[in-house]
C-alpha cells in the first residue's frame, strides 16, 4: 500500500543491545535536558529477566545517542506488562510477570535513577498464569491488571506501600480472557480481550463491566485479539484499539457497536487500507501534531494514532489519510512509547535485541 511521506526530518538511531527486549517506557524527566528510560530486559542465555533505568544522552556533538545504565532489578520471572505513573516527583513503574505477580517499583532519578521495589503481590490467588497487562492510574495510587484466566484486580498502595492490597473486582473464571487494560479516569477503565471484544467498566458499579463492545462486526474475524488499548485525556468516550491481523479501529462509546477502523478488515465488503498484516502489539495516541493542526480536528474525527507491529511497521495513522511510515524493519517492533513531555521523541524495541530512538524535528 503507499505511505505518506514525511514532512519532517526524522533522525533514526540504532542501540544494539546483548539481550532480548520485552517492553521500554520513558520516564518523566527531572529536568529539560534529562531523558530516562525503563527497559524490560530478558537474558535467554541465562534464563535471566530484569528492569533497568537507562540516562539517553542525546549527545549533540555526535550522530547518535547513547545509553547509560544507572540502576538495575532482578524480576523472579519474565516480564509480561511494563507501565509508568508520569505524574509523580519520583516516577513509579507497575512490573507484571509471566509467573502471575506484580511488582511496584519506584525510580529516585535526582539520584542517579537508583530502583527499588516498594512492594509486591505475589500470593496464589492472584492470577492463575500471566498477568496479561497493567496499567497504573495518573498519581500513583491504583493499578489494574488483568489476564488470560479471567481475573481483573484492583491493586491499591495508599500510604505504607510496603504491602500492596489487592480486590477483586471480577472473576470469569477462565470463560473470558482479558488481554489489554487503559485506565480512562479514577473510577473507570477499559479492557480488551477476544474476538475483538472491549469492556467498560466502572468501580462505582459492582457485577461486571457496564458496557461492552462486541467484535462480531470483523467479517467473522472473532478470534482477533485486541492486544492494546489507549484512551486519550481530552476524550475519553473512545477507546482506541490495535490487534490481531493488523487491525487497528476506535470504539465511541455513544455509538452504539459500530467500530471507526483505521486499518485492516472492516465492516463491509472491500477492506480498509491495511497497514500491516500481522498483530498491532501497541497502540498510543501520537500527540506530535503540528500547532496549525489541532484547531482543525474534529471533535468526531480520531486523533492521529502510533502503532508497532509483528511485522515491523512503525506508523502512524490518521483518519481519511495515508499512512506515515516512520520505521520499516526486517524484525517485529515488539514495544514503543512516545515521550509525554516532547513527543517528537520515540523509543521502542526491536526484536533483534536492539533499541531505536526516534527524533522528528
Amino acid at each position: 500500500m503507499a505511505f505518506a511521506e514525511s514532512q519532517n526530518p526524522l533522525r533514526v538511531h540504532r542501540i544494539p543491545q546483548s539481550r532480548y527486549i520485552d517492553a521500554v517506557r520513558w520516564l518523566s524527566p527531572v529536568s529539560p535536558s534529562d531523558r530516562f528510560a525503563a527497559i524490560a530486559y530478558f537474558d535467554a542465555d541465562t534464563n535471566s529477566p530484569s528492569i533497568e533505568i537507562a540516562y539517553v544522552d542525546p549527545n549533540p556533538q555526535s550522530s547518535s545517542p547513547t545509553l547509560t545504565p544507572q540502576s538495575s532489578w532482578t524480576s523472579p520471572s519474565r516480564i509480561s506488562s511494563l507501565k509508568t505513573a508520569h505524574s509523580t516527583p519520583q516516577p513509579l513503574l507497575a512490573a507484571a510477570t509471566f509467573s502471575g505477580s506484580l511488582h511496584i517499583l519506584a525510580s529516585d532519578l535526582i539520584n542517579g535513577g537508583v530502583m527499588e521495589s516498594e512492594a509486591t503481590v505475589s500470593e496464589l490467588g492472584f492470577h492463575s498464569g500471566p498477568v496479561s497487562a497493567v496499567d497504573l492510574r495518573e498519581g500513583g495510587t491504583e493499578c489494574v491488571s488483568v489476564g488470560e484466566d479471567g481475573r481483573v484486580n484492583l491493586v491499591s498502595f495508599v500510604g505504607d506501600s510496603s504491602k500492596l492490597s489487592y480486590r477483586r473486582i471480577f472473576d470469569a473464571n477462565g470463560l473470558v480472557g482479558y488481554t489489554a487494560v487503559k485506565w480512562a479516569s479514577p473510577s473507570e477503565f477499559a479492557t480488551g480481550g477476544y474476538g475483538f471484544g472491549i469492556q467498560w467498566w466502572d468501580q462505582r458499579t459492582s457485577g461486571g463491566p457496564v458496557l461492552q463492545f462486541k467484535g462480531n462486526w470483523c467479517q467473522g474475524k472473532t478470534s482477533g485479539i485486541v492486544h492494546s488499548i489507549d484512551i486519550h485525556p481530552s476524550r475519553k468516550h473512545t477507546c482506541l484499539a490495535g490487534g490481531s491481523s493488523g487491525t487497528v479501529f476506535a470504539w465511541d462509546r455513544r455509538a452504539a457497536q459500530q467500530p471507526i477502523v483505521l486499518s485492516g478488515a472492516g465492516t463491509g465488503e472491500a477492506p480498509n487500507s491495511l497497514l500491516s498484516e500481522s498483530e498491532v502489539w501497541e497502540v498510543q495516541y501520537d500527540r506530535y501534531t503540528r500547532r496549525s493542526n489541532i484547531s482543525n480536528i474534529s471533535s468526531t474525527r480520531i486523533l492521529p494514532v502510533m502503532i508497532c507491529s509483528e511485522d515491523g511497521i512503525l506508523a502512524v495513522i490518521e483518519q481519511g489519510e495515508e499512512p506515515l511510515e516512520l520505521l520499516a524493519e526486517p524484525c517485529a517492533i515488539n514495544s514503543f512509547d512516545i515521550d509525554q513531555q516532547n513527543p517528537s521523541n520515540v523509543i521502542c524495541s526491536l526484536e533483534w535485541e536492539s533499541l531505536a530512538i526516534l527524533t522528528r524535528s
